[in-house]
């Protein structure tokens, strides 16, 4: 039986917060952790859209933050799958964030996020393929092995010479 196919378009997720006091930290900044919270769920949501199964968090690429989010911002994250693989997805999550009264927005976060779609036991289960259809979705479509193999080779769970979309990278002399 051949394996069903999803266009990217299809787990777009858009969630949608305001930072109130109890998301803030003694500087009146959003916490990172309240953020990371609201990116792995958002994320989530996508590769649940995206395969129609439970998924469970395996990894989170760097985290880098750009700029403070403020007390009163409005904070929107964008995700949606990049690539499917055979029971694992990655999602690349967008954070902005606007200041509404003055009309000033910026971007202030990205990441990758890797689900594992499960079954009712727990166990991998696969996933459909992915169709990009976009320039954007192409390029992080083709990007998807590099990170992926990245990630198995820092939790050691592929060795470097196995990492063969990063042979540049990992290059020895002989």
């Amino acid at each position: 039986m051949p394996k069903k196919k999803k266009f990217a378009k299809e787990s777009l997720v858009i969630k949608t917060e305001l930072v109130l006091p109890n998301d803030t930290n003694t500087l009146d900044n959003l916490m990172g952790g309240r953020l990371m919270h609201w990116m792995d769920v958002v994320s989530a949501i996508a590769a649940q859209k995206h395969s129609n199964r439970i998924v469970v968090t395996a990894s989170v690429d760097n985290v880098s933050f750009r700029q403070p989010i403020s007390l009163g911002n409005v904070v929107t994250l964008r995700a949606k799958v990049t690539r499917a693989f055979n029971s694992s997805m990655e999602v690349h999550i967008k954070v902005s964030a606007e200041d509404v009264p003055s009309g000033k927005g910026f971007e202030s976060n990205e990441a990758f996020f890797t689900f594992v779609a499960v079954d009712q036991s727990g166990r991998p289960i696969d996933v459909p393929e992915l169709i990009p259809e976009t320039n954007e979705e192409q390029l992080l479509y083709e990007g998807a092995l590099r990170r992926r193999q990245m990630r198995l080779v820092l939790a050691k769970r592929m060795a470097p010479e196995e990492a063969l979309e990063l042979k540049s990278i990992f290059k020895t002399e002989s």
